[in-house]
């Protein structure tokens, strides 16, 4: 059994004893010092309100149950949107005034896994120095419970994702009309989670008539892996073709990524939905981009044909934001398939993903595959050194940071080298002892040999 407490939540697998896994009394301890977080940052006179939604996970009602309760005990007031999705809760936060937002979802982990996904006020995930601060009053237990005339009061509201859509709908770089009149045939699978309701109702608020669902039911039953890898989607490639679509839709169980299968059944590639999307973005608001160290070179190209500056940050959301809201990003996100547009919010958003990737691929009028064919061609790859408890992990990224000092490095996150022909990103886990190793290259073969270089150096000071 796993349980994982750490700045951005808490996270682990169903069961087991307390301390050891995600069970009743993890999530009680955890929620109340959270309610105890918000009410030591909120300065109103009436209670303050937290969203909570939650993805289709069968431990999710349980969980939700548990939260809610202590939330209400804990003098806090909760807006219940049910069966949600990561970014309409993110949404939701400003949209209903509320003082934080708590998603009830383990993303792309499997179904015995569960979490607590933190946000502030802005509907964005809390701070390291927030997180920093709720792992104290855990610790600590500087926690209490109200009398009852102080307990919290719950308001529903199951339209939550409909109002999302409302909102996407408005976007600038969002034309239903293209859509529309393009008649466009797409399969989606959503994993039987939040995405089976959110995607095809944005499909069709955009005018898409031909919708062929694939795992669509949001009853928690993953038929595969939840990760939207290639290697998890080989059925709806295989529908993709049977059906003659257009193109194929992928989320994960709690809709902030977005991955996307061409009409010859081939993966569009997760790393080039941000690519595309950017592309688009930047057609008509110009300005910089931000990925993290870890997302493929072509952002930076398509970003530079643009004219713009394109911007690397520390890998993780909060970081990516962090450096979006910096310079002043037209466009931002992640490698995964996460899109971040300021102008609806600060968060990934496969919802809004989708709108503006369809607007993109009518508007070019070229297929998926030519599409993908027309931005610049890179493979990556992914590996990990396994390491014992005991090695120095500092030491050895310092060596490798000093043996390479004559090329392009980042040491903001790790240590990342830029070679001439590609580039290798090394960075240490923080929950087991191994070192990360993402390379790219214009050829898989190229950014296996990248990474090997690298990894025989890292092997040879062990």
């Amino acid at each position: 059994m796993t349980l994982i407490t750490s700045i951005s939540g808490i996270r682990g697998t169903i069961g087991g004893k307390p301390g050891d896994a995600l069970t009743p009394v993890d999530v009680v301890r955890f929620s109340a010092a959270f309610a105890a977080w918000v009410k030591n940052n909120y300065k109103g006179n009436a209670r303050p309100r937290i969203a909570l939604g939650r993805d289709a996970r069968v431990s999710g009602p349980m969980v939700q149950l548990l939260v809610q309760g202590t939330l209400q005990a804990s003098g806090i007031d909760v807006l219940d949107l049910g069966l949600s999705t990561t970014p309409t809760v993110e949404v939701a936060v400003t949209e209903n005034d509320c003082k934080a937002g708590i998603i009830l979802t383990a993303s792309h982990n499997p179904a015995q896994w569960n979490a607590l996904k933190l946000l502030n006020e802005k509907g964005e995930f809390i701070s390291a120095a927030d997180g920093e601060e709720l792992m104290r009053l855990i610790k600590t237990e500087s926690y209490s419970f109200c009398e009852v005339e102080d307990l919290g009061q719950v308001t529903e509201d199951m339209e939550s994702i409909e109002k999302h859509i409302e909102l996407v709908l408005k976007c600038e770089g969002v034309d239903a009309k293209a859509i529309a009149a393009a008649n466009l045939k797409v399969v989606v699978d959503a994993v039987n989670s939040t995405g089976g309701m959110a995607i095809p109702a944005v499909l069709k608020a955009l005018g898409v008539k031909q919708i062929k669902e694939l795992y669509c039911t949001p009853n928690g039953d993953f038929p595969h892996n939840p990760e939207p890898l290639p290697e998890n989607l080989k059925e709806i490639s295989a529908l993709v073709k049977a059906e003659k679509a257009d193109l194929g839709i992928v989320v994960d169980p709690d809709v902030d990524r977005l991955a996307l299968v061409c009409e010859d059944g081939s993966m569009f590639g997760e790393e080039y939905t941000l690519v595309a999307v950017a592309d688009h973005v930047l057609s008509y608001r110009p300005g910089p981009t931000v990925s993290n160290l870890s997302s493929s070179r072509a952002l930076r190209d398509v970003t530079r044909k643009h004219g713009q500056e394109y911007y690397a940050s520390a890998v993780g959301e909060v970081n990516v934001v962090n450096k979006m809201k910096e310079v002043k990003a037209s466009i931002g996100g992640e490698g995964n398939g996460g899109i971040i547009d300021p102008a609806l919010h600060y968060g990934r958003d496969a919802i809004l993903g989708v709108a503006l990737f369809l607007t993109h691929y009518v508007k070019k009028g070229m297929s998926m595959t030519a599409l993908k064919a027309s931005y610049p061609v890179y493979a990556m790859s992914k590996n990990k050194i396994q390491l014992s408890p005991e090695v120095d992990v500092d030491a050895l990224l310092r060596s490798v940071q000093e043996t390479y000092a004559n090329e392009e490095l980042s040491t903001i996150d790790g240590v990342k080298i830029d070679f001439k022909e590609g580039w290798v990103h090394l960075r240490r886990s923080n929950t087991e002892p191994i070192i990360r190793v993402y390379s790219e290259a214009a050829t898989a073969a190229e950014a296996e040999a990248l990474a090997g270089k690298i990894m025989d150096h890292v092997s040879s000071m062990v």
